[in-house]
């Protein structure tokens, strides 16, 4: 076998899933140098929740932070978590913004795009692959791993094996609530290296404390890439130790051929950022703690968090163990989606809503969309009479749920004129409508928001929902 290489997250889903996604680009910089020397398979550094989160808490620009980092980076591929038609927002979005946006951000400074749909609709992820290709992006399309009655090894071999078919130029076996137990990892890892050519990379975390383990048996098994964070903030509801790896490999046949001593220079920074974020509340230390119930419940330790703060605000978290058991019939009910974003706030709240007022007295906007077609084919058998109670007599949409969607952009630069900057801006617009506009304030008149921003960064609380899922 060869080495096996690694995909360090402590410029994304590390402090996405420690620590809110709250980790600045001054925090990031310092480190940039010594990154850059390690060798890495790719960083990952941009999208998922930090697009978000660098507008509404940070008021930092999402797209010069990618510049910044391109500038300090200039040898190491920099990767990105895209979530398909839904791009990094929370809804879909019509063809001419998804082409748009994987042009800019290949542009920026992305090479590798990370391409995932919460249902595993590959008719979701059709526009994204096309367009990152097109724009010469390298493109990852990912497997979002769960369990549930439909879903099996041949599943995930047969998903793979398309996304070969649409142009994958690797695939990742996504798995964002550590639900991959070791062994099942070794024979999923097997299947797939005996049914595509491209290669396979492996994303965990260690939610459940079985990351490292899963990590060393897809070795084993043959894996090329795995996502890694560097130990300061892995572990935890966050990505496995790139250190604690390297060292279990060195002088195998799977030797990374990284050097612990350029990591241990990277995370020593790193290690001062962590401390800043604890001091500051942003890093709460029980993110950090091993949860078993990720596997009774298969509820992500984001998803965990964002169900707390529900509660909290409803002061009823005696109701948080009634919630979690609530959460897997509201899967069965909803056809077995996996929790991922936005399936996981999804079904997380309207299991808050059943717990609260009765079950399915009152349902969400958006679990009627979900179970209308709004967001894709759902996996597995809705149950037609909570599908009734939502959404009446209407039709479900059996079509690509985009076909349904009028060309985007015009009415976004129409509206974004006199405060886009460019056509950055107006993407940043597109996707969050009501952040972007009080960012571009405080960005172009000097601060004059910025005690605004402030509060309404304090009023939304350091776990926010939809901010620190664990995408």
């Amino acid at each position: 076998m060869s080495k096996l290489f690694i995909t360090d997250t402590i410029l994304r889903d590390a402090h996405q899933s420690q620590a809110a996604t709250r980790m600045k680009l001054e925090d990031m910089l310092p480190a940039c140098e010594a990154l850059d020397r390690v060798g890495y398979w790719s960083l990952e550094c941009w999208g998922g929740a930090t697009f978000d989160a660098c507008m509404r808490f940070l008021n930092e620009d999402p797209w010069e932070r990618l510049r910044a980092l391109k500038k300090a980076m200039p040898n190491t591929k920099l990767q990105m978590l895209f979530r398909g038609q839904n791009i990094l927002g929370y809804k879909h979005y019509a063809d001419d913004v998804v082409e748009q946006f994987c042009k800019k951000s290949i542009e920026n400074g992305i090479d590798v795009v990370r391409v995932f749909d919460a249902l595993n609709d590959k008719r979701n992820l059709e526009a994204a692959v096309k367009f990152v290709k097109e724009y010469g992006g390298m493109c990852e399309t990912a497997i979002s791993y769960t369990v549930s009655p439909v879903h099996d090894i041949d599943y995930f071999v047969r998903l793979a094996c398309d996304l070969e078919k649409m142009g994958a130029d690797t695939i990742c076996i996504k798995d964002m609530a550590n639900l991959l137990l070791p062994y099942d990892a070794y024979e999923l890892v097997k299947k797939l290296k005996e049914n595509v050519s491209v290669p396979i990379h492996l994303h965990t975390h260690n939610t459940a404390g079985t990351g490292d383990m899963t990590n060393l048996m897809a070795v084993q098994a043959g894996v090329d890439i795995v996502d890694c964070a560097l130990s300061p903030l892995a572990n935890g509801t966050a990505n496995p130790s790139t250190e604690a790896l390297v060292a279990t490999l060195k002088g195998t046949d799977r030797d990374t051929g990284l050097d612990l001593k350029v990591l241990a220079e990277a995370a020593e920074h790193f290690r001062k950022v962590a401390d800043k974020m604890k001091a500051e509340g942003t890093l709460d230390p029980k993110v950090l703690n091993v949860d078993p119930n990720a596997l009774l419940y298969q509820v992500p330790g984001g998803m965990l968090s964002n169900l707390i703060s529900q509660l909290k605000q409803a002061n009823a978290e005696d109701r948080y163990y009634e919630v979690l058991e609530e959460v897997p019939r509201v899967r069965k009910d909803f056809g077995y989606p996996p929790l991922v974003t936005p399936t996981s706030q999804i079904v997380g709240t309207q299991a808050v809503l059943n717990v609260l007022m009765g079950r399915y007295k009152m349902i969400s906007k958006e679990s009627k969309g979900l179970l209308k077609g709004e967001y894709g084919q759902l996996p597995g058998e809705v149950n037609e009479e909570v599908r009734k109670l939502a959404i009446g007599d209407e039709a479900p949409i059996t079509c690509r749920p985009a076909d349904l969607l009028k060309p985007e952009l015009p009415g976004y630069r129409e509206e974004t004129k006199g405060i886009a900057k460019s056509e950055e801006d107006v993407l940043s617009y597109a996707l969050f409508p009501q952040v972007a506009p009080k960012f571009f304030d405080y960005r172009d008149n000097g601060g004059a928001a910025k005690a605004e921003a402030e509060k309404n960064a304090a009023a939304e609380g350091v776990r926010t929902l939809f901010v620190q899922d664990l995408s």
